[in-house]
């Protein structure tokens, strides 16, 4: 049996409206293990070099200022077909269209402001997970 990681932030909007433990506790009752947890506040910078990825694309500026404006979750999760049963728990980007139970139709408040982040790759997720945390970090 493969154990795969994934990772996932607790966004500003989300944090700010007080659901960091209700969204963790959906996280643990889907049967995820926190390998790693940390709260935090990223910078303008911080939040730019995360998503460098999205460098070209006309959200990336306001994906940046939102990233940064408030302190944020990060951690790393743990679970067999992690990356793709956490897209499931999560929902669909556009909370509207999300299926009900996930997080983002419980949570989000818009497509940007979208309660979770959740990677979309194996790769990404060890990418991601290595941004945040140091293997000392993680049990």
């Amino acid at each position: 049996m493969k154990t795969d990681i994934t990772f996932t932030m607790v966004k500003p909007d989300a944090v700010n409206s007080g659901h960091i433990g209700l969204i963790l506790d959906k996280i643990t009752k889907a049967g995820f293990k926190f390998v790693a947890i940390k709260y935090t506040h990223l910078t303008i910078e911080q939040a730019g070099a995360f998503y460098e990825v999205h460098q070209e694309r006309p959200f990336y500026r306001d994906l940046v200022t939102f990233m940064s404006s408030g302190p944020i979750v990060a951690a790393i999760l743990q679970k067999e077909n992690a990356v793709a049963d956490f897209r499931k728990l999560i929902g669909t980007t556009d909370p509207s269209k999300a299926d009900e139970g996930t997080i983002r139709k419980a949570f989000a408040k818009s497509i940007q402001e979208n309660a979770v982040h959740g990677s979309d790759s194996n790769e990404n997720a060890t990418i991601e997970a290595s941004f945040f945390f140091s293997n000392f970090e993680r049990f």
